[in-house]
């Protein structure tokens, strides 16, 4: 079945996770949606989240019918991944106040550390049967 994962399409840390997230995802589980897209709309809209301002915040990985942010979100695509990354689902253990927490603070300052675009990711023609 897979799952989606909606990111900031203007966050530079962002579009790299996805082009991270790409090339260790050989089975192609994960689709993509930039929150600003319409289709990122529709699923934010049709799960019941808020749509940020001009300032997402948060990945969203939708998998099962169900909607999973921040350091959820993220631990779900480790658990996915090829290779050592899978180990990344470890921690799960860590208490999720404490997980969101460092998510919230990277989420904070990933523009002033990391840059933004003007506009949303073009994803290359090798990848675009993989956005939504």
């Amino acid at each position: 079945m897979g799952a989606i994962i909606l990111f900031d399409g203007v966050c530079n840390l962002c579009s790299a996770s996805v082009r991270f997230i790409v090339e260790r995802d050989r089975d192609a589980f994960f689709k993509f949606a930039s929150i600003q897209s319409d289709a990122g709309k529709r699923l934010m809209t049709e799960h019941g989240l808020a749509l940020p301002e001009g300032d997402p915040t948060s990945i969203v990985v939708i998998e099962d019918g169900r909607a999973h942010q921040r350091s959820s979100g993220a631990l779900r695509i480790a658990r996915r991944l090829n290779g050592i990354w899978k180990l990344g689902w470890g921690f799960v253990i860590v208490p999720r106040f404490i997980r969101d927490a460092v998510y919230d603070v990277i989420a904070k300052h990933r523009y002033r550390w990391f840059g933004k675009q003007d506009t949303c990711m073009v994803p290359t023609p090798e990848l675009r049967a993989r956005f939504l």
